[in-house]
């Protein structure tokens, strides 16, 4: 309770609380716009965070984060584009609210929706992380390189389009790992003489070039200048009424379950639990029929569920050192750039910063409720941004904060180096999340997989013989042949 505490009057000084309430509100704008996202912002202010104090920084990505979620739902209402994929089914039913001249209420609806998942998702975690970090403290190299290898499987298994493009994209970001001096034996690899990559590459410029420089150059070539608010009715501002809240009680709860669960799996994420949410809400009404026709069950479901996943995808984050998704990829890397070491001992060696990133999580939850409850008049507004302007400012801060990480030119290469690749990938159909997750991940599983080798005398058949290492190596196997098991019994059902 003590660190809870201390935590809580590390949130409360006056630029903590600023950081809290810029990063919402940045994050709800760019959530709220089609085309652009959270992830962008993060992907920004992570090399810029690098000057602020650890505690500030983390405010500010969290709350970036929880404020992107959030704004997601205001272009599915308003316009029927979803800012992000994660508030897909939310348009479903939210845009036909709108034309059916209800747009006050499913706006209203979104909003409390929002804080109902992230609130006592986060609450949950700050519960849950200490307890699977003392579980997972428990275990070994072996264990550990086969969470980190079952991370990857189950997100290549997911990839888009074609599962061996996923393993490429994931083999890529391997293989960049592997650039600079090798852990333990501190062997020089692939640096070709250069002393500018004998420290590898930095995840700032990584994350700049495949992320943000190349959606922005690809969006600027295809004249993408955004959609404009074709919203023309009146705002009234927030009400709910009280059937709309208490029929939906158990859809809330049912909904915030699943968001919660799927969160936690790695490379799933919110724009699954959003269509999963809404199919059984759908699929568990009395009316059926009357979802797509602008019903309020349709928009309390998918929006409680992709802010629950929030809470959900922090807890491997903090617990176990691994990321869910791109967005905590990226926060993952913000630890490593801050000296913080992700992982089990990160809740023992750094109790007070861990709740102290939850706690902001929250504060960002209510500060977003607050402004979307007093600002609800102004959201069409937001969908009216100037992109012509935009886009090359935030090329301006990419470049700029990669800069500012190393003061170096030679960073700036790096991250055009990656823009490249970045376009190289969107044009191969290369999918960046794989590539993302096993460039945060890769350093580290090398290091367990050295550690579990030397531990063992050579012995590398401890790693199916040790009970939990064997059951994840095994879930990681079964992701990945379990898809073409299912794809070949559905060619040769469908032949007969």
């Amino acid at each position: 309770m003590s660190d809870v505490i201390a935590a809580l009057g590390l949130l409360l000084q006056p630029a903590t609380l600023l950081m809290c309430f810029v990063g919402m509100l940045v994050g709800l704008v760019l959530g709220a716009i089609p085309g652009l996202a959270a992830g962008l912002a993060i992907t920004v202010m992570l090399p810029i965070s690098f000057t602020m104090e650890p505690t500030q920084a983390f405010a500010l990505l969290m709350s970036i984060w929880v404020g992107g979620c959030s704004g997601s739902f205001i272009g599915s209402i308003l316009l029927g584009i979803p800012g992000t994929p994660s508030s897909l089914a939310t348009t479903f039913d939210g845009y036909a609210m709108t034309k059916r001249g209800e747009a006050s209420r499913a706006l209203s609806i979104g909003t409390l929706s929002n804080f109902l998942g992230t609130a006592p998702s986060i609450i949950i975690a700050m519960i849950a992380c200490p307890l699977i970090a003392a579980i997972a403290v428990k275990m070994g190299p072996w264990e550990y390189f086969a969470l980190s290898f079952m991370a990857i499987t189950l997100v290549v298994s997911i990839s888009k389009g074609n599962m061996v493009k996923g393993f490429v994209g994931a083999g890529m970001g391997l293989l960049l790992t592997q650039v600079g001096y090798s852990p333990i034996s501190s062997t020089e690899r692939f640096t070709f003489g250069s002393y500018y990559l004998s420290g590898g590459f930095s995840m700032s410029c990584v994350m700049i070039g495949i992320f943000a420089g190349s959606i922005i150059i690809l969006n600027y070539a295809h004249n993408n200048k955004g959609p404009k608010s074709s919203f023309n009715g009146k705002l009234t501002g927030f009400h709910i009424p009280k059937e709309d809240f208490l029929t939906n009680i158990p859809n809330i709860i049912r909904s915030f379950g699943i968001g919660l669960g799927i969160g936690f799996l790695p490379g799933m994420g919110a724009a699954l639990s959003n269509m999963v949410s809404y199919a059984t809400a759908k699929n568990s009404s009395k009316n059926p029929e009357k979802f797509g026709t602008g019903i309020a069950d349709g928009i309390w479901a998918p929006e409680v569920a992709n802010n629950a996943s929030v809470g959900g995808a922090v807890i491997p984050m903090i617990a176990l050192g691994i990321p869910g998704d791109g967005t905590t990829a990226m926060l993952l890397g913000g630890l490593t750039i801050h000296g913080i070491e992700p992982g089990p001992l990160m809740q023992k060696n750094n109790p007070v910063f861990c709740y102290m990133i939850f706690l902001s999580a929250l504060m960002a939850a209510l500060l977003c409720l607050l402004v979307e409850i007093f600002g609800i008049k102004w959201f069409p507004k937001l969908l009216d941004a100037p992109y012509h302007f935009l886009y090359p400012a935030i090329m301006v801060l990419c470049l700029l904060g990669v800069y500012i990480e190393t003061y170096n030119v030679a960073s700036i290469v790096m991250a055009c180096f990656f823009i490249a690749l970045g376009l190289y990938m969107n044009y191969a159909g290369i999918p960046t999340t794989p590539f993302i997750l096993s460039f945060v991940l890769g350093g580290q599983m090398e290091t367990y997989f050295r550690k579990a080798i030397s531990y063992g005398k050579g012995d590398w058949t401890l790693f199916f013989t040790r009970p939990v290492s064997c059951i994840l190596l095994l879930v990681a196997i079964g992701s990945v042949v379990l898809p073409i098991v299912k794809e070949q019994l559905a060619k040769r059902k469908a032949a007969n």
